[in-house]
């Protein structure tokens, strides 16, 4: 486990889920699994009630058992997740998630009454009954949004069943094989045999052919597993349009998920219409890339070389120090928030296989710590996940003061303190910076952001494309053929992109887990650039202005929030507002030094 005080020292290490679970086994475990049990029956006990013209006091009091029921399957789901991540092979875990699976379906199939009678009670008495849910108001709100695209309380019941074992058992299966993975790799004459994370290293290299031979190897790994990944693909996506499209009714595959972040299709559509418009920004940056290496053309393996041994080891001691320096250079009280996460054993950071890659960070419970995982290899890079993750963390922690049903923000808005955070760390390392440093920062956080911004964009554009291809019968070689159409579209001929990359989408996890979900990276940075532009203009004076975003958590609906604080994100001036800002960064990097 990480050690807990900043005095001695944080060094890698596993996270503690002893805050959330006291034992791994016994009947700690088993009174997570009772309590949803009992906190259901307890729901389902007051069905009788549930009429138009139910009293106020009774509603209340239904709500808070409603609100019971939610804290008690978030801390379940939770526990399984958080263990799944840190080591998705191990046989006991994939029994305990399996059956939190199975548990979290029967209490939804026993209490779905409640959201059935709630969608289709008439205006008037929901009004009447709105007034009086308090913090719950905005999670009520939202449920009568997906009224039109809602089924028969018997259809529901089979839709949470056959997920079980049908559409969440394919997501499991797909985790497993793919966290799985490991590559033998040659450096320096010997093989070492990598985890992803260790991988990817490599494909920041100095050396263009090592760049490449890690590409290959990732890539290759998923080419010999394509025809099992892509007919999971095939059947998760047929899944969502069958029950979405075809059964619910929604207008579209990506309006369920707009839907559930609360924005209108039409302000997606701008926010994913005008990254395409910038597409040639990224595409300057690129060719200006291949001039400082020497290259006649980047290559697709290229785009995370290396300009300078600019911070090339940070240890995580250090790392840790960096991060916590920038919040609190902004916000004091931020800075301590993110190190309770360490302080308390509830960061996950060290590199090892079966671990869940990447980084996360899960909101727990209101008041509750959260947890966060990173893979934490010395990178200069890992510092900037870092100080994501931790943004993500203190995003919760700010909303605290919500209820369950209202702390955990929708994804887009989720987005906003984590591309902060980055902000927050990349100008603290500009002030100390030298005129050589100041570049490789600049340009690293330009690459970064094509990553964050255009690559999330246009795979949202791939998976609606893919979406309607599975709908139609499309093989997993027309979907790689698609996917081919896609980077180039991105890259112009400013990339060259090799065949190897065929078979990437194949390698990125929400296309199976969350279709549709990473426009909210777009959004989430395209916002923060909007925000930290604010932040340089007023100083001191928007720090609170920023905080009350973070503080209203998932209490209500982001386009509120944003105009409260004086964003329009209907217009497309707003969205290229974000791009202005990094072409002020390209700009300086075209110039003499």
């Amino acid at each position: 486990m990480t050690q807990r005080t900043a005095a001695e020292g944080y060094t890698t290490g596993p996270w503690s889920l002893e805050d959330l679970v006291p034992a791994g086994t016994g009947p700690e475990t088993e009174r997570i699994f009772d309590d949803v049990a009992a906190a259901a029956a307890a729901v389902e006990l007051k069905r009788s009630t549930l009429v138009a013209e139910i009293e106020e006091t009774t509603f209340v009091e239904i709500l808070a058992l409603v609100e019971k029921l939610a804290h008690a399957a978030q801390r379940l789901d939770g526990y399984a997740i958080l263990r799944f991540f840190a080591d998705t092979g191990d046989s006991d875990t994939l029994a305990l998630r399996a059956r939190a699976e199975k548990t979290l379906a029967a209490a939804r199939n026993r209490t779905v009454f409640f959201e059935l009678w709630w969608k289709v009670l008439d205006g008037a008495n929901a009004r009447r009954l709105l007034a009086v849910a308090g913090d719950n108001a905005y999670y009520l709100e939202k449920l009568r949004s997906f009224t039109p695209y809602t089924l028969s309380e018997a259809e529901e019941k089979v839709v949470n069943i056959k997920n079980v074992h049908g559409l969440d058992g394919l997501v499991t299966l797909y985790m497993m094989i793919t966290n799985s993975f490991t590559y033998d790799f040659p450096v320096d004459g010997k093989t070492k045999t990598l985890t992803r994370s260790g991988l990817m290293d490599y494909t920041r290299d100095a050396a263009a052919e090592r760049r490449a031979a890690a590409y290959r190897a990732l890539l290759g790994a998923y080419e010999a597993r394509s025809g099992e990944l892509a007919q999971i693909y095939q059947c998760t996506a047929g899944n969502w349009g069958d029950e979405n499209v075809d059964l619910r009714g929604a207008p579209s595959a990506i309006s369920v998920r707009n839907l559930d972040n609360d924005l209108p299709d039409d302000v997606v559509q701008t926010l994913l219409e005008t990254c395409q418009d910038n597409a040639g920004l990224y595409q300057r940056f690129f060719r200006l890339k291949a001039q400082w290496l020497g290259l006649p053309k980047l290559r697709r393996f290229d785009l995370f070389a290396p300009l300078e041994r600019v911070g090339a080891e940070v240890p995580f001691a250090e790392g840790v120090d960096l991060v916590l320096s920038a919040f609190r250079a902004f916000s004091p009280g931020m800075a301590r928030l993110a190190q309770r996460v360490l302080d308390e054993g509830h960061l996950d950071s060290s590199l090892r296989p079966r671990k869940r890659g990447g980084g996360m960070s899960w909101d727990a419970l209101p008041g509750m710590t959260p947890w966060v995982l990173v893979n934490y290899g010395d990178r200069a890079d890992d510092v900037g996940t870092l100080a994501h993750e931790l943004g993500h963390a203190v995003h919760a922690m700010m909303a605290a003061n919500h209820s369950v049903l209202t702390f955990s923000p929708s994804l887009p808005m989720a987005e906003t303190a984590s591309n902060f955070a980055t902000l927050l760390l990349l100008d603290a390392l500009l002030r100390r910076a030298d005129s050589n440093e100041r570049r490789s920062l600049l340009a690293r956080y330009v690459g970064d952001s094509y990553f964050t911004i255009l690559r999330q964009a246009f795979s949202v554009l791939f998976e609606q494309q893919a979406h309607r291809m599975v709908a139609e019968g499309a093989t997993s070689d027309a979907l790689s053929a698609a996917y081919m159409e896609n980077l180039r579209s991105q890259f112009g001929d400013s990339v060259e992109v090799d065949d190897a990359f065929r078979h990437e989408w194949l390698s990125l996890p929400h296309f199976f887990t969350t279709p549709f979900y990473d426009y909210a990276y777009a959004f989430g940075l395209l916002l923060v650039l909007s925000l930290y532009e604010r932040y340089r203009a007023e100083g001191a004076t928007f720090i609170p202005k920023y905080l009350k975003i973070l503080a209203y958590g998932g209490s209500r609906a982001p386009i509120a929030v944003l105009d409260e604080a004086g964003f329009d994100v209907r217009r497309r001036e707003f969205w290229q507002g974000g791009f202005d800002v990094l072409a002020g960064m390209v700009d300086e990097l075209e110039s003499p030094a």
